[in-house]
């Protein structure tokens, strides 16, 4: 019964794999990853049952006719006696366990042969063999797969063979006249001795190359040491293991364990005088005491081929000497047209949730994504957007049929602008409410906003069976007052400073403002008979179950029988699983590694899901490898808000965004782009799966608008940049210039700060551009080091281009951490946090944002106030924004009242086409009697402040004075 069921499981799962895969239109790659499995399996598998069975069959074919007579041959006669009736089953069930076992294990292998038998050059030789690097990458890795397959079965066959040597009399433990083993087997094992020390000499002769990814040296790659002694002490090896594989194979003739004996004692001699003492010579007597002058070229290399493997070879570096201080008046120029992302995609999504989730089982993702999409007036403004997933059904009806057949999809795109809020403090909407409307759609037009395939809900849904949940009809009224553009404050930054929001007005704000919102589920929650739309779905998405044994498959394949007892199940229906689009990407292309960021878009009318794809390798020569989960995780991805997927074993030494994939949100429909066509590991792959991708030049211009350079990528290419910033092979081996990367010092954990998404005018462009940007720190310190940013937007020339700001080190710029540190101890910031801290208040620090500003760097980081007590209702609010410039920091409600408040002075906004006035002439010429009266005036009211000053001293002449002068101004301004 455990055999039958496990073999139907097995069936089911096979088969609707193979369903699926048509379904998607991506057969080709089920049936190439089935064939190469089992032309691996056959093959390997065979090879092992050759070399062991001839092994075992010749040991047995040459045992000894007559065994001497000794106690251990009487004990071995008892097995021999209960194992010859059946030795040909035991032969049998040995040889094909082992083949089983061997075809299994290369089977798993399937990539490295591809990869071998369809390998593309690079273009780039190895400067120590002076071979591509296609060799290294693609051909080295199954050669050591192969050579390692041949020594398993030449060791199993040695040990099946000494084994029925054994057992039956060829070797022996016990025996008076000193010969152990017979000639037969004495020339058996000798063979196989010889085949194995044959196939070491193999291995010496490979490990020259593998000295390319040496971790002997004081970086990874060849070192001194590897070039001119292991790689001498490799060749020597070589030629003394094939003359040891020799003499082991001129035993056939002298049948004696002299010769075999000696040359296993050679060949161990010479391991360890030649493969490790001569090298450990050199290292420690000749190498260490002069390792930064003998590792210099070895170092330059690593360096060199480091750069390239990660792509930031050709990273602008430009030497910032930034300015620490700013008058106002160069303030209101500067931020003339300024726009900052204020709004952070790590805090607004309760926002989203409690404003826009419409009903409880709509669900947001934690961290939500930057996009871009154009306003009104047709300008691209930062967006934050997210689609309105279904989580599951109502708690409380939450069964088989309402998650898998009622509640079956979410709907509808939600977006605010990342640079707007409304007086409240709330985001403001470009795309709201069921059904969707807002600036989006007004610039994209009508989109199927229905999502099927997303990040939440069931593993599968039946659709054209039941009638399914669309949506709730009186949604309109259930999300209430949604700000809207019409509703942003404006940012116009003031000449003069102002008082920053007092902090119980924004709490009094933040708790009337939670009073308004909508409880999790709406207002109206369905009551008996609640009026909601119905949908069936008419899209292709899914497998048509069309037959009763479709459905017996998914039956077992899920254990589920109500899918056989459902009668709204019909021919005509289609069950859709593998919804989550990083999932649908990988498994119709296992070759990649896929970014742990999908986002939605709205393109040609759907919404899809973008995903970047990585082509990766852990095979390129003299370039670091590093993990590269460890490298991406950050505040972010700390948690199971996202998934990060990665290589086996999770080392890369070399990533290309190679891969643009969609997955349409309605029907599930999988596209491939190939974006960095010239990517030598891509067309290897492409060589290897014709016809699944498609070419760059098919996508349409609107999914190009929403491409963006991926998260992961950056900060691969930012960890390596710690380090490999520095290009000189000397000033490397100090380390002196090493950077990290800060902690998140808003996270309140160790987690590296993440990389952040705005649009930054980039010192020495005319333009402002969409760009992902970080920073460094020294290493050990916690002073800003480094500004480093990547052109995100793709229709930019620039587009993929790191820049990096490099600071000047006798200048101390503060870091984030030291910002941060700033914020919580300035007295004027404290003023204000502190009675929103020690009140139910719950106060949240937003995304600490850098970016070039005005010579300098600006720090801008948004707070976000929740009322406290507000339970599952309450949102945060964005209520000041602290801004830091130089060693000065300042708060203010909004980011022109921060600024404003960050610097002293007085400065008038700069107007286009005003003319200065002319100078005022003495005498106020041309002014007549009128001017005589201003002055009058202006008299009177100086005196009456000067009066109204001496006044608070309670002097008696004081007092009179202030009346003489009151009454002369009112006089004055009764002639006026």
């Amino acid at each position: 019964m455990v055999v039958i069921i496990a073999v139907l499981m097995l069936a089911a799962n096979f088969w609707t794999d193979y369903k699926w895969f048509g379904s998607v239109g991506y057969t080709s790659v089920f049936v190439t990853e089935l064939w190469t499995r089992v032309l691996l399996f056959a093959v390997s598998g065979l090879v092992m049952a050759v070399i062991v069975g001839a092994s075992i069959f010749f040991a047995y074919r040459s045992r000894p006719g007559i065994r001497p007579m000794s106690l251990e041959q009487q004990g071995l006669d008892r097995y021999r006696q209960s194992i010859d009736p059946h030795r040909k089953l035991f032969f049998w069930i040995a040889v094909g366990a082992l083949a089983l076992l061997a075809g299994v294990a290369a089977s798993g292998d399937w990539r490295s042969y591809l990869q071998f038998m369809n390998s593309t050059e690079f273009g780039v030789d190895d400067p120590e063999f002076g071979m591509d690097v296609a060799f290294f990458a693609f051909v080295y890795p199954f050669l050591r797969v192969l050579l390692g397959y041949l020594y398993a079965a030449v060791i199993l066959a040695f040990i099946a063979a000494v084994v029925v040597h054994y057992l039956y009399g060829g070797v022996r433990l016990q025996n008076d006249s000193g010969q152990r083993a017979t000639p037969a087997a004495r020339v058996h094992l000798s063979v196989l001795l010889g085949v194995f020390v044959l196939l070491r000499a193999c291995s010496y002769w490979l490990d020259r190359y593998g000295l390319v990814f040496s971790e002997r040296g004081y970086t990874f790659g060849a070192s001194y040491t590897d070039v001119n002694a292991v790689k001498t002490a490799l060749l020597i090896l070589t030629v003394i293991s094939v003359i040891c594989a020799v003499l082991f194979f001129a035993n056939i003739y002298f049948k004696n364990t002299m010769v075999p004996m000696a040359s296993l004692g050679l060949l161990v001699l010479s391991a360890v005088l030649v493969g490790a003492a001569y090298p450990a010579i050199v290292q420690n007597f000749q190498v260490d005491p002069n390792e930064q002058r003998l590792e210099s070229p070895y170092i330059e290399r690593n360096i060199e081929y480091t750069r390239n493997a990660y792509g930031i070879a050709d990273a602008e570096v430009q030497a910032y000497d930034a300015t620490t201080e700013l008058s106002a008046q160069d303030l209101v120029e500067e931020s003339q047209g300024t726009t900052v992302r204020l709004v952070d995609p790590s805090v607004v999504s309760q926002t989203f949730q409690q404003m826009q989730q419409v009903r409880g089982f709509y669900q947001f993702p934690d961290v939500l994504e930057v996009d871009r999409y154009p306003d009104t007036s047709g300008n691209l403004i930062d967006t934050i957007v997210a689609v309105r997933e279904l989580d599951g059904p109502p708690e409380d009806q939450n069964n088989w049929l309402n998650r898998h057949l009622i509640y079956t999809h979410g709907y509808g795109m939600v977006a605010a602008a990342g640079t707007q809020i409304d007086a409240e403090g709330r985001p403001v909407f470009t795309e709201y409410n069921i059904p969707p409307r807002g600036e989006l759609s007004d610039a994209v037009g009508e989109y199927e906003p229905r999502v099927y395939y997303g990040r939440e809900g069931a593993d599968y849904v039946i659709v054209q069976a039941e009638e399914e949940y669309d949506y709730p009809l009186d949604s309109e009224e259930d999300t209430g007052d949604v700000p809207t553009p019409e509703d942003a404050v404006e940012t116009e930054v003031s000449p003069s400073p102002d008082e920053a929001r007092a902090p119980a007005d924004a709490d009094q704000q933040g708790a009337e403002q939670t009073e308004e919102a909508p409880a999790e589920g709406g207002e109206g929650a369905d009551e008996a008979g609640g009026s909601q739309a119905y949908n069936r779905y008419e899209g292709s998405g899914g497998v048509q179950l069309s037959s009763f044994f479709d459905r017996v498959l998914y039956a077992i394949k899920y254990q589920e029988p109500n899918i056989l007892l459902n009668s709204a199940i019909a021919s005509d229906s289609r069950i859709i699983y593998e919804r989550d689009p990083v999932e649908r990407v990988e498994k119709v292309a296992p070759f990649l590694t896929m970014d742990s960021r999908p986002y939605p878009a709205v393109v040609d009318g759907r919404i899809v899901w973008i995903v970047d794809g990585y082509t990766t390798s852990n095979g390129y020569p003299y370039a670091k490898p590093i993990d590269f989960t460890q490298a991406v995780t950050d505040t972010f991805t700390d948690g199971t808000a996202q998934q990060v997927g990665a290589l086996p074993g999770n080392e890369v030494n070399y990533i290309r965004n190679s891969v643009k994939a969609t997955v349409d949100a309605y029907d599930g429909s999988v596209t491939l782009y190939a974006w960095d066509e010239e990517d030598p590991v891509l067309r290897t792959w492409m060589d290897s799966f014709p016809g699944i991708i498609t070419e760059k030049d098919e996508m349409s211009e609107e999914l190009v608008d929403h491409l963006r350079y991926p998260d992961d990528l950056f900060k691969v290419q930012r960890e390596i940049m710690r380090e490999y910033h520095v290009t000189n092979a000397s000033a490397f081996y100090g380390g002196q210039d090493f950077w990290s990367v800060p902690n998140d010092p808003t996270g309140g954990t160790e987690a590296p700060e993440p990389p952040y998404r705005q649009t930054i005018h980039y010192p020495g462009e005319d333009e402002a551009t969409f760009s992902l940007t970080s920073t460094f720190v020294p290493r050990g310190r916690e002073n800003l080091a480094a500004f480093m940013a990547v052109d995100s937007d793709p229709r930019s020339d620039d587009y993929g281009q790191l820049k990096l700001l490099e600071l000047p080190r006798s200048t101390v710029i503060f870091g984030p951490g030291q910002v941060q540190n700033a914020f919580d101890a300035d007295a004027d910031v404290r003023e204000v946090l502190l009675p929103l801290e020690q009140s139910n208040a719950e106060v949240t620090r937003g995304n600490l944002l850098t970016l070039p500003f005005a010579g300098g760097l600006l720090y801008v980081e948004p707070l976000y106030v929740q009322a406290g007590g507000g339970g599952a209702a309450s949102f945060p609010l964005l209520q000041q924004v602290m801004v830091g410039f130089g060693e000065e920091v300042a708060i203010g409600s909004s980011l022109p009242d921060a600024l404003s408040n960050l610097f002293d002075g007085e400065a008038q906004v700069p107007e286009e086409g005003a003319e200065e006035p002319p100078p005022e002439e003495e005498g106020g010429a041309g002014g007549g009697g009128e001017g005589g009266g201003d002055q009058e005036l202006t008299d009177a009211l100086n005196e009456a402040v000067e009066a109204w000053e001496e006044a608070q001293e309670s002097s008696e002449e004081a007092d009179k004075r202030l009346k003489e002068a009151l009454e002369a101004l009112e006089e004055q301004m009764n002639e006026e």
